[in-house]
């Protein structure tokens, strides 16, 4: 990701619903939101376990102003029928978008950890080039949320049953589980305090990528 904006969600899909995700996801949503003004790629990760279908997509924005910008939010007002299908059946479901503050490292991970934190490192850059040292890890980002521009009203937004929000977003991307769990745990080590409000440290495998700039949408 190069874009200085981000838009990170969660959500968990019922194994009766898992079809039509990933249909509605991979053949339309995803292709719907790229071709948005101010978006760049989406990147879909599904959470290696047996016993939840939970799905964390990553978009990148050209930047944050695109949260609340008038071409993104126009989509949010006009929800496809597939999409006024599938959205009230999301569970869990977390968003939350603003500004990469820190990046480190080159190219990506197939094997990540996205946390969600409700307090930024003192010192983000550092913090994001100390993980990227870890052998095995690819890249690490740090973005912090705009609640401003991530919480503003939208037709989609009163279709879900529920959305939780976040203060800021860690994603760490490796080689393989074992270069993953290694770096949680420098992390554990470096930023206690950050840590300590995030989201259980869950592993993620990327399912499908979708980016404009090499995309062909003929």
């Amino acid at each position: 990701m190069l874009g200085a904006g981000f838009l990170a969600i969660w959500s968990d899909v019922e194994a009766q619903d898992l079809t039509d995700y990933r249909h509605w996801l991979t053949r339309e949503h995803t292709t719907e939101r790229v071709t948005t003004r101010g978006f760049l790629a989406s990147r879909v990760f599904r959470a290696a376990r047996d016993d939840i279908n939970r799905f964390f997509i990553l978009y990148e924005l050209e930047a944050p102003e695109v949260l609340d910008g008038e071409a993104y939010l126009a989509r949010l007002n006009a929800p496809t029928p597939w999409s006024r299908r599938i959205m009230p059946k999301l569970g869990n479901f977390m968003r939350g978008g603003g500004t990469m503050v820190a990046r480190a490292g080159r190219g990506e991970g197939a094997t990540i950890a996205a946390l969600r934190i409700e307090k930024l490192p003192a010192s983000p850059q550092e913090l994001a080039e100390a993980l990227v040292a870890c052998d095995g890890v690819a890249a690490v980002q740090i973005g912090a949320t705009d609640e401003a521009r991530t919480s503003v009203p939208t037709t989609e937004k009163g279709m879900r049953k529920t959305e939780g929000f976040f203060s800021g977003l860690l994603l760490i991307e490796a080689l393989d589980l074992t270069s993953l769990q290694i770096a949680l745990q420098r992390a554990r080590t470096t930023i206690p305090d950050v840590l300590g409000g995030a989201s259980e440290p869950e592993v993620y495998q990327t399912v499908f990528t979708l980016d404009v700039r090499i995309a062909d949408f003929g």
